[in-house]
């Protein structure tokens, strides 16, 4: 007699016990790719990843005068209601276009990867070049154009070259620059 004939509770439970894992298995697989494309868990486990600071930067919205006694905050300083000096009407003021750029960290190693970002209120649809400045020259970084989107826009930046570098961003139509942002490349 062979070994299965000898001890066939055995085969049975050894059978029963392979089925089990391998139907959990499977449904373990599916209820993971189910959670991922429904999208549920993806909060906590954004919350609780502690990364730390966000560059988020909210897009900016133009508002609309309605012609009725909304209060306005300005950086400019202005005259209180007690004031008795002659008036002068407003000027209407075009906002100025300007890219702000921010990167997302001061000092990094040779060829780890950070990103630089900003806004670009005004600039929907622009592209944007990255440029280095190299021996008093700013010169094209050599990566893909960016387009803003929303007043904004990012991308990934790698470089060996040791030292601070500084980088700034040029809307490739319009020719309008940007601040310059300094990395110290360690």
């Amino acid at each position: 007699m062979d070994q299965e004939q000898k001890h066939p509770i055995t085969s049975g439970l050894i059978a029963l016990v392979a089925v089990a894992v391998s139907v959990g298995l499977v449904l373990g697989v599916v209820v993971l790719v189910g959670t991922r494309m429904l999208g549920i868990g993806a909060e906590e486990s954004k919350k609780s990843s502690g990364s730390g600071a966000s560059l988020y930067v909210p897009s900016p919205s133009p508002t609309k005068s309605n012609g009725g006694s909304g209060v306005t905050l300005s950086s400019e300083p202005s005259t209180s209601a007690g004031d008795t000096g002659p008036s002068e009407p407003a000027k209407s003021k075009k906002p100025e276009k300007k890219i702000t750029l921010q990167a997302s960290a001061p000092n990094v190693s040779a060829m780890q990867q950070f990103d630089i970002s900003g806004v670009y209120p005004g600039g929907e649809g622009a592209l944007i070049r990255l440029q280095r400045k190299v021996d008093g020259k700013w010169q094209d970084f050599g990566i893909p154009d960016v387009a803003v989107t929303n007043g904004q826009f990012s991308t990934h930046v790698q470089t060996g070259r040791s030292g601070p570098q500084k980088f700034r961003v040029v809307d490739v139509d319009s020719k309008l620059t940007s601040n310059v942002v300094t990395v110290t490349i360690g």
